[in-house]
């Protein structure tokens, strides 16, 4: 979970309690107690989530990356999403929970993994924090799936060049996926220009 503010106070707002209204295994819904800046006292109902991980898995053309297509049963659809997961390893390092997420998902492994967004999901109703990676000089490993959607999930290789053309279509609606692709691209570009200076 995400750690509080320093001082629990921005804005002069402040959180004075919390009571959990309901156990859902890896998440928690709880009703928050708040003060505002004038004193007034309010509750918001919060789910508390212990974050996860996005990867954008490049492949060794720097053009394309794999992508997997996979169905989401609170949509009751099949999304096209970058692999990622749940961090729901208790103080497992995020880097780690990248590393697990591709060999589970698209049977990858990375020689580099780095840190490009950090980003909270939907905080006006939950503290999840996505933490995504760009991983590079893939290597192919047998695929570990847990869970019968990743069982039935398929591989697809996307081109960087398509991002707007994939929105503008609809195919491409996962927010962490979207967030993930532009950043990656955005560091890439950076890496380009920054080659080619003289």
């Amino acid at each position: 979970m995400p750690a509080a503010a320093p001082g629990g106070d921005q804005n002069g707002f402040r959180r004075i309690g919390e009571r959990q209204r309901l156990d859902g295994g890896f998440f928690r819904v709880v009703s928050g107690t708040f003060v505002g800046p004038d004193g007034f006292t309010f509750e918001r109902e919060i789910i508390r989530h212990p974050g996860a991980v996005a990867v954008v898995a490049l492949e060794a053309d720097g053009r394309s990356v794999l992508m997997i297509r996979q169905y989401r049963g609170a949509v009751e659809r099949a999304l096209l999403e970058l692999p990622a997961g749940k961090r729901d390893i208790a103080d497992e390092d995020p880097e780690l929970s990248a590393r697990r997420e591709l060999v589970e998902e698209i049977g990858r492994e990375a020689q580099s993994l780095i840190e490009i967004a950090r980003f909270f999901n939907s905080p006006g109703l939950s503290d999840e924090q996505t933490i995504v990676f760009l991983a590079e000089l893939l290597s192919e490993v047998p695929r570990q799936a847990h869970g019968v959607e990743e069982e039935h999930l398929t591989i697809e290789r996307v081109l960087l060049a398509e991002i707007e053309d994939l929105m503008a279509s609809g195919d491409l609606c996962d927010a962490k996926s979207i967030i993930g692709l532009y950043a990656a691209r955005s560091l890439l570009r950076i890496r380009h220009r920054a080659a080619a200076a003289p």
